[in-house]
């Protein structure tokens, strides 16, 4: 993608060393804005494990997010990223499951499906170099600031939606909005104070988002929103499930063929968050880059489904801190990726995590997700808006929209592989600007 005018103010490159101190406050604030437990909390409700099983699941979650985290940022990609359980393969992963008998049986089916497609990806990347060809094939300077446009976009609902209106327990609407509020508020003044005061405000930009999330917790106290009771019936220290010596593994090629497809839509999502990080970073992502980011993830796709975990992708919210931090230093993100695995092991620390009510993050995540946006829009604005490029930027956004919002009753009368690509409203509305941007016609 063509470059831009820097805009904003990073305090640290991607290559800039920090003081330990320093790069675990950030690395855990990192850590604390994402969601990683949701994804395999979904999954064992699902499937109704045990509450040992579906212990043994979530952290398997956290401890694979990390290890994909230390992969990409330190070895592989070497960017600012922090990867976590995507959301996309939850339907596939379902349905593979109750085909197998559902419980146990069926997360060997699973892994059994997950392991050939993660291999796959990472030949993809440096062994074949095809990856890099198709990105700059498929994907423009447009239509990368189309996909970072609709990244943001498609979250916001996401973020509102599942957290933010989503009543849980004695919650509700009205209280869930005034947490969310409090949390977005203090957010947003820590960023502005923190600017306005320059160098000497600068540890207030940098922990803005601990800040918000402890203001909205603290909040949530008072309205008798805050459940600690899981932090004291966690475990301290436990192993996760590790495949072919925990789990037997079972292998099907109609499940192997989902997943492949499957993996596609997962790459899709993951190469969006990659070119979010690029844009905030101001450092177009190279063909090398690109190469070993696609191994890296099938990489980390396979070491996770090795522990027995689902897929996993770059998580856009991180792009979002970055921006609103100004540290884009990647011993930041090595001290995420220790974090992850850390909380896996150590299952008091994950329930902290899972503690932290859910508003409060749709608070904080909605305003990463207006940053995200608005560095998409800093990166199409260098293009002529002429009405074939309005329409490659404009549509994908209505497409993600429309994946985000459609009836779920609907989706599920869909062929399964358009169950799949509907799953992401990233990587829905990401093949849309891709395919736009190849039909229609430039102007004479």
């Amino acid at each position: 993608m063509e470059r831009v005018a820097p805009e904003i103010s990073l305090i640290a490159q991607p290559d800039d060393p920090l003081p330990l101190g320093k790069a675990a406050l950030l690395g855990l604030q990192h850590v604390l804005a994402m969601d990683v437990y949701i994804v395999p909390f979904i999954i064992a409700s699902v499937l109704a494990f045990s509450v040992g099983d579906a212990g043994a699941f979530i952290q398997s979650a956290f401890v694979a997010a990390g290890i994909a985290t230390l992969i990409q940022s330190q070895l592989l990609m070497r960017l600012p990223v922090v990867q976590g359980p995507s959301f996309v393969p939850i339907g596939a992963v379902l349905a593979i499951a109750f085909g197998a008998g559902g419980g146990l049986p069926g997360l060997s089916a699973v892994i059994g499906a997950l392991i050939p497609g993660a291999i796959l990806v990472m030949l993809l990347g440096s062994p074949t170099k095809l990856f890099h060809r198709l990105v700059n094939r498929f994907v423009p300077s447009i239509v990368g600031g189309a996909i970072i446009i609709v990244v943001g976009v498609a979250l916001m609902p996401v973020a509102l939606k599942e957290s933010v209106f989503a009543v849980h327990g004695t919650a509700t609407v009205g209280g869930n909005i005034v947490l969310a509020f409090v949390a977005a508020a203090v957010l947003v003044g820590c960023m502005l104070i923190g600017m306005a005061l320059g160098a000497k405000g600068a540890w207030l930009r940098l922990l803005s988002v601990i800040i918000a999330l402890v203001a909205g917790s603290v909040a949530a106290a008072f309205m008798g929103q805050l459940d600690m009771t899981g932090v004291s019936a966690a475990t301290w220290f436990s192993m996760p499930r590790i495949a072919f010596l925990n789990l037997d593994v079972t292998f099907s090629w109609s499940a192997t063929l989902t997943m492949l497809i499957v993996y596609i839509v997962v790459l899709a999502e993951t190469t969006g968050t990659w070119f979010a990080v690029g844009a905030v970073i101001d450092k177009p992502l190279s063909d090398e880059q690109l190469d070993r980011g696609a191994t890296g993830e099938g990489l980390g796709c396979l070491i996770s489904a090795l522990l027995c975990s689902t897929p996993v992708t770059g998580y856009s919210s991180n792009a979002g801190i970055i921006a609103i931090t100004g540290i884009a230093s990647r011993a930041a993100f090595g001290a995420a990726g220790i974090f992850l695995v850390l909380f896996g092991l150590i299952g008091k620390l994950s329930a902290v995590i899972a503690s932290i009510p859910g508003p409060v993050i749709g608070g904080v995540f909605g305003v990463l997700c207006v940053v995200i946006a608005m560095n998409g829009f800093r990166v199409v604005r260098g293009t002529p808006l002429t009405e074939r490029n309005m329409l490659v930027i404009g549509l994908p956004i209505l497409m993600a929209l429309f994946a985000t919002l459609v009836p779920p009753d609907f989706v599920k009368t869909l062929p399964d592989i358009v169950q799949y690509i509907l799953g992401s409203s990233i990587a829905f509305g990401a093949v849309w600007a891709i395919v736009l941007h190849q039909i229609l016609p430039n102007a004479r």
